[in-house]
């Protein structure tokens, strides 16, 4: 089931069924999204599961992988460190960690998140901005409380995903209601945080839009990179698997193509793997794998414009309203 969200009616009733319970329901907010409207009876509106990935599952640089060993030491050593060393005397806040992860996209992040939880034998819940946004004023403050109370009542680690969204800058010059719930969302939110007495990861590919008062309030920013050639040789020998029959040179493909990601390590693998699937071909090519790399490099390149101002424009509101006939689409 997807993590941090409302449950659909079909879900409820599923939930309702194993506990043999029937209840009144009613619409909130759209036709898809419902609330229990009975207080002999709790659904969790959140739900923490079993790390995915392991430490095994992810390449990181040496800088990265001991940056982030540091701070697991605070939670496999406290014994230590704040009793027998006693850090409980001058540093007892330090016991509410946040780590940061933070740098390009594709660079492992997410897959490090549970491993951090898998690490620490913990359950993981995911959470970003799209899942406990409302429109209605005051409520996403409410599903942040509501988030915060699960976590601390089944003990899981808070991961949020693509944190700018929740941490970016607030409003000096409030203009509009929307404006000042933004402001009570990410003042609610500080709180929360100061309060929590346990791990939250975060993730983003954009540091630079953070708040600085959630800067202050996380104890480690760790930067991933893109893979150098060695890491790069250790990622396409990972994901192309030992009992596919190719010809691939791996140390070629990591020593020319520079700049990619893991993920674009993986999915060069598997749109290559495609192709002489497509071609009938008893053997995945070497050149399969660089005309695959090379496209999605091309790809990026296009996205951000580089070396050709036609490729990205801006679109006002007027021309988004002559193609949808006249009206700006709900």
């Amino acid at each position: 089931m997807p993590l941090g969200r409302r449950l659909k009616p079909v879900e409820i009733e599923s939930v309702l069924a194993r506990e043999n319970k029937s209840v009144p329901i009613y619409a909130q907010h759209n036709s898809d999204e419902i609330k229990i409207n009975d207080t002999n009876i709790s659904v969790n509106l959140f739900h923490a599961e079993k790390p995915q990935y392991s430490f095994s599952d992810v390449i990181l640089n040496d800088r990265t992988y001991e940056a982030i060993q540091d701070v697991l030491t605070l939670y496999e050593k406290q014994e230590l460190l704040f009793n027998k060393w006693g850090l409980s005397e001058t540093h007892k806040k330090q016991k509410r960690a946040g780590i940061n992860l933070y740098g390009p996209s594709g660079t492992g992040k997410s897959v490090t998140a549970h491993a951090i939880a898998a690490q620490l034998g913990r359950d993981i819940l995911t959470v970003d901005y799209s899942q406990i946004e409302s429109k209605y004023v005051g409520e996403t403050s409410k599903n942040l409380t509501e988030m915060f109370d699960y976590a601390k009542k089944s003990e899981a680690i808070i991961f949020f995903d693509e944190a700018d969204a929740l941490l970016s800058k607030r409003v000096n010059n409030m203009s509009s209601s929307t404006d000042v719930s933004v402001n009570q969302t990410r003042s609610v939110l500080l709180i929360l945080i100061n309060e929590f007495d346990d791990l939250i990861l975060f993730a983003s590919n954009f540091i630079a839009n953070y708040d600085p008062a959630f800067m202050r309030r996380i104890l480690a920013h760790i930067k991933f990179e893109l893979p150098n050639e060695v890491n790069r040789f250790k990622l396409w020998h990972m994901y192309i698997p030992k009992i596919m029959p190719t010809n691939v040179n791996i140390k070629k493909l990591s020593a020319k193509y520079e700049g990619i990601s893991g993920s674009d390590i993986s999915n060069a693998v598997f749109h290559a793997t495609l192709k002489a699937a497509r071609l009938n071909r008893d053997v995945v090519e070497h050149v399969y794998f660089e005309e695959a790399i090379e496209k999605i490099i091309s790809s990026r390149v296009d996205n951000e414009g580089i070396g050709n101002p036609i490729l990205k424009r801006t679109v006002d509101e007027e021309y988004v309203k002559k193609q949808f006939g006249g009206e700006l689409p709900r």
